[in-house]
């Protein structure tokens, strides 16, 4: 649970890396959340999925709430992704390219970060040299 929830502790922070296992559990959290917050409760997921004829605009007001305050922790994590692949945050514009900007945002961010220490930070794994010959 620490890791889903790690991006939002560290808000504003688009420095330093951040490994695959934060970034992904962030991800997973925000989509179970959405889909409790509008599919469950009856917002527009539900419409969409053919379960209500009129969404819940309560749930669909709390499941935009959500998003809204999830949108910078979201940039910040995915930022601090592309610095442990050693590129710079501003990659993460090339995901306004239809299709393949998106699926080259996807195997920057699921590719494994550099070992040891980069210009962003040091590994947040642990690994570099004193790993390496120990």
């Amino acid at each position: 649970m620490e890791w889903m929830i790690l991006p939002y502790k560290r808000y504003f922070d688009f420095a330093g890396r951040s490994r695959r296992k934060e970034y992904w559990m962030f991800i997973l959290l925000s989509v179970i959340v959405q889909l409790v917050l509008d599919g469950g409760l009856g917002g527009s997921y539900s419409v969409l999925l053919g379960l209500r004829s009129t969404p819940n605009f309560a749930a669909t007001a709390l499941s935009g709430l959500f998003a809204l305050a999830s949108l910078i922790p979201s940039l910040a994590v995915a930022v601090r992704r592309l610095h442990d692949t050693d590129r710079s945050g501003w990659w993460i514009l090339i995901g306004v390219v239809p299709l393949l900007g998106g699926l080259v945002l996807l195997y920057f961010l699921v590719t494994d970060g550099t070992p040891g220490p980069n210009r962003f930070g040091e590994d947040p794994k642990g690994r570099g040299l004193a790993t390496v010959f120990s």
